[in-house]
């Protein structure tokens, strides 16, 4: 005989999937064989208590061996366990042996079904008598109040105290954990998609499970089952005259405010589960499968966000961050060189600049800053071939809107640190097409500002998208080139080198390294607005940007560059710029040079 476990906490629909399994003509069920060894270990009153003791085995090992994993005389077993009834002490063999799932719910849902029972039940202590007789009259009020199978249950407060202990999520991750470490992880799903499609759901489950599934897994014939509890009675009424999984309800009940830090407890475990379960179907959950990374080493990464180090996961702003409600935020790209952080004072002063200019307040200082980057950057032991997208919000607001008033949380910093070599081929050269989308101009938004409002920006990049290109040329009002959608733009002209006016475009720190270096190299440097055919009939043109560093463009709008390919001033200030980020930066402390 194959032993199925089913761990779950309180209020998951468990016992409804109780009932479907016993429908199946190859499995016997039992229906949580851990309760009474549970109540003798922890000394919790249940109004049956001692009938309980007295007729259900309380011997957690002889439990373990003698029921669960005793003979039987059909193919297959299904235990139903309520994950707080995994006590210390039971025998291993309770998780290294058998098939193991995991019934996960929304505690917001599980709290809300616990609370709707106590409308009423307060007043009717712990006489199921008395349940009989008000049921008559409340019948139809009730039904519209209680969720699944809830069912004027006696006071549950006073039987099951509303605890995170009680719901035993944090139990169901331990034991999700440890199935893990055993190199067996459990299939997860979840109730709501139970109840939502319990076919399709049930089916995948069985496939995890590695056993036929059975359509007389879907009905039931009203009233109990011989496997049910002795505290059946108790709880199961609802379930009694069910023949099915009942459908979800449209919309929820109103959340009982007095359980909102329990919630917030339980909801966090409640996510880590949910992430693997595979089937999602919930009103917003994309149908589009996972993606994949540009680089799959940043599926497990630490980021900076607030004041603390969390996994890629968790990396989330509040939606009253001024960033979510109206882009208000300043930002940098870093990049680091061998144990090194390239130009970061550079990037340091035009974060200030720009958080200074947007009027920010409680900005934190450069030294709280440069922490959070050397911890980020350890801990996900990243010191080359890395880049840091450092972002700074004017911060949580106290309510929904656009004044910088209701910021008074002060602000967001967010250190995003990836493995990302450059984004552009810096050896074959990348093809450009122009915008339609003019560079916003200074009179409506100075580009000396380094803002997370890109709109303009993005714009431009969904032309050059449509167009199967790099990147797309931005030009100014007057048709003058500016830059590209994420870069600054350098061209050769009869070996002279060329770039427009900062006016439109942002000053990019990396724009201003390699504008040093073309003096250095001794090549003629001059700004000065340039018109879109000068591109075209350019020798040489390149792009910089901290993300891409010097990428030669070869072709533009159709026109080939130069000869197509990279030209010799562009290898030569590529060159140049290799040397000086490997000879220069701000050291990441605790790096040792291998």
């Amino acid at each position: 005989m194959e032993v199925i476990h089913a761990w779950s906490a309180p209020r998951s629909l468990s016992t409804t999937l109780m009932y479907s399994f016993a429908q199946r003509d190859d499995i016997e069920v039992l229906d949580e064989p851990l309760y009474a060894a549970f109540l003798r270990a922890t000394g919790a009153d249940r109004p049956y208590r001692d009938e309980l003791l007295s007729k259900m085995e309380s011997d957690g090992e002889k439990v373990v061996k003698d029921n669960i994993y005793g003979p039987g005389k059909k193919k297959y077993r299904f235990c139903k366990h309520i994950s707080k009834q995994r006590l210390v002490g039971l025998p291993s063999e309770l998780l290294s042996k058998g098939k193991h799932f995991i019934l996960i719910r929304n505690p917001l849902n599980i709290l809300v079904s616990l609370s709707s029972s106590l409308l009423v039940l307060c007043f009717l202590g712990d006489s199921s008598e008395a349940i009989g007789v008000i049921l008559s009259g409340l019948r139809c009020f009730f039904s519209l109040l209680l969720f699944d199978c809830v069912f004027l249950q006696p006071s549950f407060e006073k039987i099951h105290p509303l605890s995170f202990l009680e719901l035993g999520l944090g139990e169901l991750v331990s034991i999700y954990s440890d199935l893990c470490q055993m190199g067996t992880p459990p299939p997860i799903i979840d109730a709501d998609e139970l109840q939502r499609d319990p076919e399709a759901t049930l089916r995948g489950l069985c496939n995890d499970l590695e056993i036929p599934f059975q359509a007389s897994m879907l009905k039931w014939e009203a009233g109990p089952i011989p496997e049910d509890g002795l505290w059946a009675s108790w709880w199961y009424k609802t379930l009694h005259k069910s023949t099915g999984f009942a459908s979800p309800r449209k919309y929820p009940h109103t959340f009982p405010l007095r359980h909102y830090d329990l919630l917030e407890q339980c909801l966090p475990l409640y996510n880590i589960l949910r992430r693997h379960v595979k089937h999602k179907s919930s009103l917003l959950t994309s149908t589009l499968p996972p993606p994949s990374l540009p680089v799959p080493e940043n599926a497990k990464l630490f980021a900076w966000v607030g004041d603390e180090i969390v996994p890629r996961e968790m990396a989330k702003v509040s939606v009253f961050d001024s960033v979510v409600q109206g882009g208000d935020s300043v930002w940098e790209g870093l990049r680091i060189y061998k144990g090194k952080v390239f130009k970061l004072e550079e990037h340091l002063d035009r974060l200030f600049d720009s958080a200074k200019a947007l009027a920010f307040n409680n900005v934190p200082t450069r030294e709280e800053i440069k922490e959070a980057i050397f911890r980020t950057l350890i801990t996900n032991g990243m010191f080359d071939n890395t880049h840091i997208r450092l972002s700074l919000t004017r911060g949580k607001k106290v309510t929904s809107g656009m004044s910088p008033a209701f910021n008074r949380y002060g602000c967001t910093l967010i250190v995003l640190a990836e493995w990302k070599p450059p984004v552009y081929d810096n050896d074959g050269g990348i093809v450009l097409v122009t915008a339609t989308t003019r560079r916003n101009s200074p009179n409506n938004l100075d580009s000396k500002i380094h803002h997370n409002n890109l709109l303009n920006n993005i714009l431009a990049k969904i032309e050059s998208n449509n167009a199967s290109v790099d990147d797309a040329i931005m030009l100014d009002k007057d048709g003058f080139v500016s830059e590209t959608n994420a870069t600054n733009i350098f061209m050769v002209k009869k070996g002279r080198v060329f770039t427009p006016h900062a006016d439109y475009c942002l000053p990019g720190i990396t724009r201003a390294t390699v504008m040093e270096l073309v003096v250095k190299e001794n090549f003629i440097l001059e700004e000065r607005n340039i018109s879109l055919s000068e591109f075209h009939t350019a020798d040489e043109v390149w792009t910089t940007g901290t993300m891409g560093e010097l990428s030669p463009v070869v072709k533009i709008d159709g026109r080939v560059i130069g000869e197509g390919k990279v030209g010799p001033v562009t290898r030569r200030l590529q060159s140049a710029y290799k040397k000086l980020t490997d000879d220069s930066g701000v050291p990441i402390p605790t790096y040792q040079e291998p």
